[in-house]
């Protein structure tokens, strides 16, 4: 059973990334597992190594361990690893509702720096996807919170989304 299914995602049409989440998150490793996944499905996300906490549909929590290879001149993490971070956490939120006759790809991103990032980041987002009938620019928003709960970055990510040809 997948687990934190809203109510207004019918089961036949929940969203694949959602199954496999239900699927995997369970088992020891399975988190893991899944983040590996996503990281090999979108290669470049990937390369920052987020790691999938929780995710139903219409939210994505997730996190990033500060480490040499997302860091800056400045000893913290680098602006565009937290816009990475922020934009794969606010598509896996709208991927896990998105329903299977419609698409979504991003079309603009701002950021906003509110503290130098350092240690273990959460990403947050929340989203209530429209019907979708035809093409709209639907925006999402993202928090990034540090370990002490400050918020170092916030992100506005605008999706389009369509029908499927």
């Amino acid at each position: 059973m997948v687990e934190a299914v809203s109510n207004k995602v019918k089961p036949k049409t929940v969203a694949r990334i959602l199954r496999l989440w239900g699927r995997m998150s369970p088992y020891p490793g399975g988190r893991w597992l899944f983040s590996r996944f996503v990281g090999f499905y979108v290669p470049y996300s990937g390369s920052i190594g987020v790691y999938v906490e929780k995710l139903a549909a219409g939210y994505a929590l997730t996190s990033l361990k500060e480490r040499w290879r997302v860091r800056n001149h400045l000893r913290c993490i680098h602006a565009v690893a937290l816009v990475n971070l922020g934009e794969i956490t606010s598509g896996m939120a709208m991927y896990a509702s998105l329903p299977p006759h419609a698409r979504g790809i991003v079309v603009s991103i701002e950021a906003n720096y509110l503290k130098k990032a350092r240690g273990r980041l959460v990403a947050e987002s929340h989203c209530d996807l429209p019907e979708i009938t035809q093409r709209v620019d639907f925006p999402l928003f993202t928090e990034v919170r540090d370990a002490q709960g400050d918020v170092v970055a916030q992100l506005k990510v605008v999706w389009r989304l369509e029908p499927r040809p």
